[in-house]
């Protein structure tokens, strides 16, 4: 495999415009024009505009080695490029361009890497582990588009040996992430003059008080024993947002407000939810006599599972891909990779070309160096799958 191959493929995926819920079609049209001639079979499930795909090469009836990685890009509105975003632009060994790190760059080595992988095949050599290619939609927004695929391979009776996501790592074998539960609120007072404030309940205010026992829940979250393989080693508890009022004269009577938690996988996070709800309770019951409306609602909106991968076979075997001896980290940012982990019940790590410094900013890029890297990664894994792998 050469860095001129996946190179190319990157400079095709970079220029569709796949911002999340935009659709993908246009790019799973050109991916299946690049694989099935090698002779891979391709499986879509299907979600209007967007589409998973399912590449796979080898023997069928056995366990395979899946690479994963997502379509979508976030968006680039708003942001200052320096160049046309959706256009490669390679400079001082840097190639430029929304995805370029997360993750269009994996996706055009693991692209390069099947094409490689089903010419071995047409020379009559054979792989005796299959190799799959899982490519979703819309995870930048909350790991959507993925779950339909992961519902057909739930649906089957052979599970994959091992998930590789190629979320940039900087090519450091990761083990692990914090999962993510999102929420919504509505604070609900009642509306009066503000010249006759205590008459009135001010929603805002009400979400203020929330606010303060989510911070202090976080203190409590915070003051448990680390997990140093984390930047941040514990559960946290983040407000993004918050919405109310209409005028400096009116008592407002609602307000709104966004939330997640980011769990630790040995964090349950329906426990931290049971015990947020528990103090909204605390603070509107002693309201409720004057008020009879008042109200802290709590909608759940989106939630994906953390991930802590142990199983000492395939870290092993993953060690030998990546080349490092170096200890598994784990990443502050979400992924798929729980989602497969818990679905499937198979061993998943995280890999990848770039660094997600670099993603979701402007002038977005992954070096060529980290390109070449991940391409020879990948190319022990094709030697690997010829002589067959065994994760005991």
């Amino acid at each position: 495999m050469s860095l001129s191959a996946s190179r190319a493929i990157l400079e095709r995926l970079v220029a569709f415009p796949t911002v999340s819920r935009s659709g993908n079609r246009a790019l799973v049209d050109y991916v299946r024009g690049l694989v099935e001639p090698v002779g891979a079979r391709v499986e879509l499930t299907d979600d209007g505009d967007s589409a998973n795909m399912w590449i796979s090469l080898g023997p069928e009836g056995v366990p395979g080695i899946v690479l994963s990685g997502h379509s979508d890009v976030v968006p680039v509105a708003g942001q200052p490029w320096s160049r046309d975003p959706f256009v490669l632009h390679a400079q001082d060994g840097r190639l430029y361009g929304r995805g370029t790190a997360d993750m269009k760059g994996f996706l055009a080595s693991a692209l390069a890497t099947v094409i490689a992988a089903g010419r071995i095949t047409e020379s009559g050599r054979a792989l005796r582990t299959p190799l799959h290619l899982a490519i979703s939609f819309d995870e930048e927004v909350g790991c959507l588009g993925v779950r339909s695929l992961l519902d057909l391979l739930a649906s089957r009776p052979l599970r994959p040996l091992l998930v590789w996501i190629g979320e940039p790592t900087g090519l450091a074998l990761a083990t692990g992430h914090k999962g993510k539960s999102a929420f919504r609120v509505v604070a609900r007072g009642r509306a009066a003059h503000s010249a006759l404030a205590p008459t009135g309940l001010n929603a805002i205010h009400l979400a203020a008080d929330f606010i303060a026992a989510l911070r202090a829940l976080q203190g409590e979250l915070a003051a448990t024993t680390p997990d140093p393989a984390y930047d941040v080693g514990y559960s946290t508890i983040h407000v993004g947002t918050i919405r109310g009022g209409e005028a400096l004269n009116i008592v407002p009577a609602t307000c709104e407000l966004e939330f997640e938690i980011r769990n630790m996988a040995s964090d349950d996070p329906l426990a931290i939810e049971r015990e947020i709800r528990a103090r909204a309770e605390g603070i509107i019951a002693p309201w409720r006599r004057d008020f009879p409306e008042a109200a802290l609602e709590i909608e759940a909106v989106n939630a994906y599972p953390g991930l802590d991968t142990r199983h000492p076979g395939a870290l092993a075997f993953a060690r030998t891909l990546s080349g490092s001896n170096a200890a598994p980290i784990k990443v502050a940012f979400g992924t798929e990779g729980g989602l497969f982990s818990q679905t499937l019940g198979v061993p998943t790590v995280i890999c990848g070309p770039g660094s997600m410094e670099q993603g979701h900013k402007p002038d977005e890029f992954v070096t060529e160096e980290q390109l070449a890297r991940c391409d020879a990664m990948l190319a022990r894994l094709i030697d690997r799958l010829e002589a067959g792998v065994s994760l005991v």
